[in-house]
């Protein structure tokens, strides 16, 4: 694994975007290659990875960088005020429209636009999006003159948005016109070089925020947070190191981790409890085996997803490993890996 002594990760100028983990170094790269090429990008990845982040990292690299930076949460907002959120109305538009108000892409101008958890949008939206990033034209709601769209658009979303289109849920023509640049954000449990950089990042951001003393992590719980499956991901991360800034009890901070261990192996066997027929063998069996697939994932991570190496450390025999593989419907390396 790399960068096992957590010292600072590679930093270019431009915003927070630490990495170690070369998956995340590529995305880097292509994020900052596009930086000025006027195309939506669309960024995906579970709660917490970090697409927020991504986007920040964009808008700082490219031309518009003293523009402004705007983030609308499509999931926040009721989808009855999200269009004029998004393109402002008119006095009398609707009921309570006292005046003229400015939306969120006018306020943009030049800037870049986020549109955070896009995959929350209501279908009637999706389509005036569309005609929008089309035409790079909007009107106000109750206006008649359109309006030239400056802004860059880069969406994000938690979201399989190939599902989400199977199911109609998310238009397919919207989809491949914010899907001109895609990236996908890994989650921690799969770049774990990168969590010593990141935890030693915010704890001197916060121990500088707080004016705390505490400028180190303790070995044990450096040592805890690299098995750490880490659920919720860099945001998990963040809060964690912020309790222990603020409250510096290693103690504490293990018996956190202890009762997140506990609540994440009765999530495990959740589906087994839950049925009334499951008995103490059913239960087991099916942690056992998620334990073994947490296993294998963690060997094959080690070692670059060389499944060779990883049978010989996992003392298995290669066939073995492939037949688990194929079982589990594990992926290659860059592929979403499901464990559970």
């Amino acid at each position: 694994m790399g960068n096992p002594s957590g010292a600072p990760a590679r930093q270019r100028q431009g915003g927070e975007f630490l990495c170690a983990n070369r998956q995340v170094e590529q995305i880097k790269e292509i994020a900052e290659h596009v930086a000025d090429k006027d195309v939506p990008v669309l960024i995906l990845g579970e709660s917490g990875v970090g697409k927020e982040v991504v986007a920040r990292h964009i808008h700082q690299q490219s031309e518009r960088r003293e523009r402004p930076f705007v983030k609308i949460n499509c999931a926040a907002l009721p989808h009855g005020l999200l269009e004029s959120e998004l393109f402002g109305h008119e006095k009398g538009a609707f009921t309570g429209a006292t005046q003229r108000t400015v939306g969120q892409f006018e306020v943009a101008a030049n800037g870049t636009v986020l549109l955070d958890e896009i995959g929350e949008m209501d279908p009637v939206l999706q389509a005036k999006l569309l005609h929008v990033l089309q035409d790079k034209q909007f009107k106000r709601v109750g206006g008649k003159h359109p309006i030239d769209m400056q802004a860059r658009v880069i969406a994000t979303t938690n979201k399989n948005l190939d599902e989400a289109v199977a199911k109609r849920e998310f238009r397919e023509d919207l989809f491949f016109r914010l899907a001109v640049i895609t990236l996908e954000i890994p989650p921690l449990r799969r770049r774990r070089e990168d969590i010593l950089p990141l935890a030693h990042h915010f704890l001197a951001t916060y121990s500088e925020q707080y004016g705390s003393p505490v400028d180190e992590l303790p070995e044990g719980l450096s040592a805890e947070f690299l098995e750490y499956h880490w659920p919720g991901n860099v945001r998990e991360l963040q809060n964690l190191i912020r309790r222990y800034v603020l409250l510096p009890d290693h103690h504490d901070v293990m018996s956190v981790f202890e009762s997140r261990r506990l609540r994440g192996a009765a999530d495990s066997m959740s589906t087994a409890i839950n049925d009334p027929q499951a008995s103490l063998i059913d239960i087991g069996v099916e942690a056992a085996e998620r334990a073994e697939k947490e296993a294998v994932l963690r060997v094959l991570e080690e070692t670059n997803w060389n499944r060779k190496e990883a049978a010989q450390r996992l003392n298995v025999c290669y066939k073995t490993l492939l037949n688990k593989l194929n079982k589990w419907r594990f992926h290659e390396q860059g592929a979403e890996v499901e464990v559970g």
